[in-house]
């Protein structure tokens, strides 16, 4: 095995490397400045995205975070882990209207982050991810214009751009619900966007973690297909997404960060490389249902009318109306002049990128100490 200061070495020299990220991050976003008498709601509190984003807000000046989720387990967990005055817990999913109705009486901020997220359970179940995605986040949203919430961020992903399967569908969806909702709110009162992105590297149910547990349990490797591509962003990057339309968002704007790309193919050697297994078995199994070769944040639709932000994309919502030509009968040529952003046209990171980008990774730090590869929170 490869010792961990040479490759935290090869870490350091590469752009990717993000010293005090999360320190940068509060400082950047302004999160220093919340005040004690706000509260802010995380639906899905309890997931890796809740526990990233909270671990900033702790930080802050921010008097009550309250955490909104239907896993009475992992919030007794996520308490005892904090023990921090700050955190309060309600039990409750966005499916029940009253439930998330009484978590947002006294909110100035929400984060919706719960959803169901895995492929293949939305598939085999696809009304469950219409009841919890689409209708738990038109109850997030309404119940936010009734208590005047002031600003609310919808976290989705770029399975929601040209969807195959159910759960980018609902998710697709859930964006069209909150452009919906925001075209009849006062934006004075409340404002309400959202972020899109692709792979969290190392979170819950993503490829790293399965790698990672294949070569410890002596498995070969399982990849699907060596030329599929995944956007490639760390927890923190996904936190500095949510906080930056968080900051600049107005009503019906969609997020998304810009964000390199790796193969499969990269992604598996570059484990291999780094927990010091480069000739372990790699088998290819076939791409699985709902799968796509490449993923896409941006639909060529959408790039005709984005505003290019430096690091991110801000795209606005479509305020026609129900007038009919508008639609069907009156085109646009700049649509027909775009390009969709996708993982095969972005920059591509090669096996020692990828090998650099893990050492920021705790599930990896974690191994190679050791330790158990728990996925990152």
């Amino acid at each position: 095995m490869i010792p961990y200061f040479q490759l935290k070495i090869e870490y350091k020299q590469t752009k990717l490397h993000k010293r005090g990220a999360m320190r940068e991050l509060t400082r950047q976003a302004g999160i220093e400045g919340m005040r004690e008498n706000e509260v802010l709601l995380i639906t899905g509190g309890t997931g890796s995205f809740g526990h990233a984003v909270l671990r900033a807000f702790l930080k802050s000046d921010i008097g009550e975070i309250r955490i909104f989720s239907r896993d009475e387990k992992k919030q007794d967990d996520q308490r005892k882990f904090y023990r921090n005055d700050k955190l309060k817990y309600y039990v409750g999913d966005v499916r029940d209207y009253t439930s998330v109705l009484s978590a947002t009486r006294g909110v100035d901020y929400i984060f919706h982050a719960a959803a169901l997220k895995q492929v293949p359970s939305c598939e085999f179940h696809p009304m469950e991810a219409v009841k919890t995605n689409i209708i738990g986040t038109e109850n997030v949203l309404e119940s936010a214009i009734i208590n005047g919430v002031r600003r609310v961020v919808c976290l989705s992903t770029d399975k929601a751009v040209y969807p195959i399967n159910a759960m980018g569908l609902s998710k697709a969806m859930m964006e069209k619900v909150m452009v919906a909702k925001s075209r009849n709110v006062d934006g004075s009162r409340t404002v309400m966007c959202a972020t899109r992105y692709g792979n969290v590297m190392a979170s819950r149910g993503s490829v790293i973690p399965l790698f990672v547990e294949q070569v410890l349990r002596r498995e070969p490797l399982t990849i699907t297909d060596p030329t599929m591509t995944r956007f490639m962003m760390t927890l923190e990057e996904a936190v500095q997404l949510v906080l930056f339309a968080f900051h600049n968002g107005n009503n019906g704007d969609i997020f998304v960060r810009k964000a390199p790309a790796a193969t499969l193919q990269t992604i598996s050697e570059a484990v291999l490389a780094v927990l010091g297994r480069p000739d372990h078995r790699i088998e290819v199994i076939g791409t699985r249902h709902g799968e796509k070769q490449s993923e896409t944040l941006l639909s060529r639709e959408e790039m005709a009318s984005a505003e290019d932000l430096g690091e991110y994309f801000r795209i606005p919502p479509d305020l026609r109306d129900l007038n009919y030509g508008k639609f069907v009968e009156q085109g646009e040529t700049r649509i027909s002049r775009s390009q969709d952003y996708n993982s095969n046209n972005t920059e591509r990171l090669d096996v020692e990128a990828m090998k650099a980008a893990m050492l920021s990774l705790g599930l990896i730090r974690r191994v190679l100490a050791g330790k158990p590869p728990t996925p990152d929170d």
